[in-house]
C-alpha cells in the first residue's frame, strides 16, 4: 500500500496527527490560493481553517479519485466562492477620505490587502501544472491580484485554477461542479477582462528581488519620504506611474497628479512618515508610521507597496488599514526618531 494511502487510513480512523501529515504540506499554498480569490490575507487564513475542518469532517467521502491536493483545492475554492457570496464578510461602503484632490481617473472600488512575503516561503517553488499561463512571480504580484478582483467570483476561480495553478479543464470543471464547456467559456471571458485591467508596463523590466537595481531606488524613495521631499519622490517615478489606494476608487497617474496628491496628504498629516522596510506580494514595501505629536513614538498609519520598472517606480499602492501589520511582523509602535536606514542596520 502506498504511503499516502497508509496515512489516509490512519486519518480516517481519527488520527489527527495523520491528518496533519496529509494536509500540512498544502497549507501555505492553499492560503495563497484563497488570497488570490478573495483579496484578503485575513480572510484567506480563516478560509484555510474552514477548508481543513471541512476536509477532516468529510474524510470518509474522499474516494481517492483525485489527489489529496486537488481535493483540498476543490474544498478551498468553493469555500472562497461562498465567502464572496456572503456580503457580511466585507464592508459595503468605502470609508470617507478627507477632501482628496481630483483624481486622474475614478474606478470601481476593490477590497484588497497586501500579502506578506514571509507567507510565500515554500510556496513560490510549487510546480504548476503544464497548462499554467502565468509564472509564479507574476501571479503573486499585487497588480495581478488587484486585476483578479475585477472578475466575477466564478470567473476568478476558473482563471486561477487553470492559468495560475495549471489544473486541466476537466479537473477544474469537477472542482466547480460544472461542465467543461462552461469552464472554457468562463475562462475566455476572464482572460479578456484580466488583460484589460493589468497595467501595460514592461513586465520584463521588473527588478529581481533585493538586487542592487531594486535596493537603490527603494533606498532613495525611503529617504525622500522620511525627509518630506515630495519632489524627490516624484523624480523616482516613471512618466506614467500610478498611485492607488484600495478600496478607494481614485487613481492618480503621472508626475503632476501624484505630486499634487502627496503634497495634499503631507499637509493633512503635518509630519513626515517613519518607515519600516518589509516585502509584500514579492515586491518592496514599507510599514508607515506617523509620529505622535504628544509623545516620542510613531504609530501605525498604513502600508505602502512599490512596483519597480527598471530603476524607476511604476506604481505606489497605499493600504490605510494597519490591521495587517501583525501579518508582516511589523512593530506596534516605533520610536519616532528612528529612520528606516537605522532599522535596516539594526536588522543586519
Amino acid at each position: 500500500m502506498p504511503e499516502t494511502d497508509r496515512i489516509l487510513v490512519r486519518a480516517r480512523a481519527g488520527d489527527e496527527d495523520a491528518f496533519a501529515e496529509l494536509t500540512d504540506p498544502y497549507r501555505r499554498e492553499l492560503q495563497l490560493h484563497c488570497y488570490r480569490i478573495v483579496g484578503s490575507v485575513q480572510d484567506a487564513e480563516d478560509l484555510v481553517q474552514e477548508t481543513l475542518l471541512a476536509a477532516w469532517q468529510g474524510l470518509e467521502g474522499f474516494e481517492g479519485r483525485s489527489t489529496v491536493r486537488a481535493w483540498l483545492y476543490r474544498i478551498a475554492t468553493n469555500r472562497c466562492l461562498n465567502a464572496l457570496r456572503d456580503s457580511g464578510r466585507r464592508p459595503q461602503e468605502v470609508p470617507p477620505m478627507v477632501n482628496p484632490p481630483e483624481p486622474t481617473r475614478r474606478t470601481e472600488p476593490i477590497w484588497l490587502e497586501p500579502y506578506p512575503d514571509a507567507l510565500l516561503e515554500g510556496v513560490a517553488d510549487v510546480t504548476a501544472g503544464p497548462e499554467a499561463r502565468y509564472e509564479t512571480r507574476e501571479a503573486i504580484a499585487l497588480a495581478f491580484v488587484a486585476a483578479l478582483q475585477h472578475l466575477p467570483p466564478r470567473q476568478r476561480a476558473v482563471l486561477v485554477l487553470r492559468d495560475v495553478l495549471g489544473f486541466k479543464t476537466a479537473e477544474t470543471a469537477e472542482m466547480l461542479d460544472s461542465s467543461e464547456a462552461a469552464v472554457k467559456g468562463a475562462l475566455q471571458r476572464a482572460r479578456a477582462t484580466l488583460e484589460a485591467h493589468l497595467p501595460a508596463g514592461d513586465r520584463e523590466g521588473a527588478s529581481l528581488p533585493d538586487s542592487p537595481h531594486e535596493r537603490e531606488p527603494v533606498r532613495r524613495f525611503a529617504d525622500a519620504v522620511e525627509g518630506g521631499d515630495i519632489d524627490g519622490i516624484v523624480s523616482l517615478l516613471t512618466d506614467d506611474a500610478c498611485l492607488t489606494m484600495p478600496p478607494y476608487p481614485f487613481e492618480y497617474q503621472g508626475h503632476a497628479a501624484i505630486g499634487t496628491f502627496l503634497r495634499d496628504r503631507a499637509g493633512i498629516r503635518g509630519a513626515p512618515l517613519r518607515l519600516v522596510p518589509t516585502r509584500a506580494n514579492g515586491q518592496p514595501a514599507f510599514g508607515c508610521y506617523l509620529p505622535d505629536q504628544q509623545s516620542t513614538v510613531a504609530r501605525p498609519y498604513g502600508l505602502m507597496v512599490l512596483t519597480l520598472e527598471h530603476d524607476r517606480l511604476s506604481a505606489i499602492t497605499w493600504f490605510g488599514d494597519s490591521s495587517v501589520f501583525a501579518y508582516f511582523g511589523l512593530p506596534r509602535t516605533l520610536r519616532s526618531e528612528m529612520s528606516w536606514s537605522c532599522l535596516c542596520h539594526v536588522s543586519r
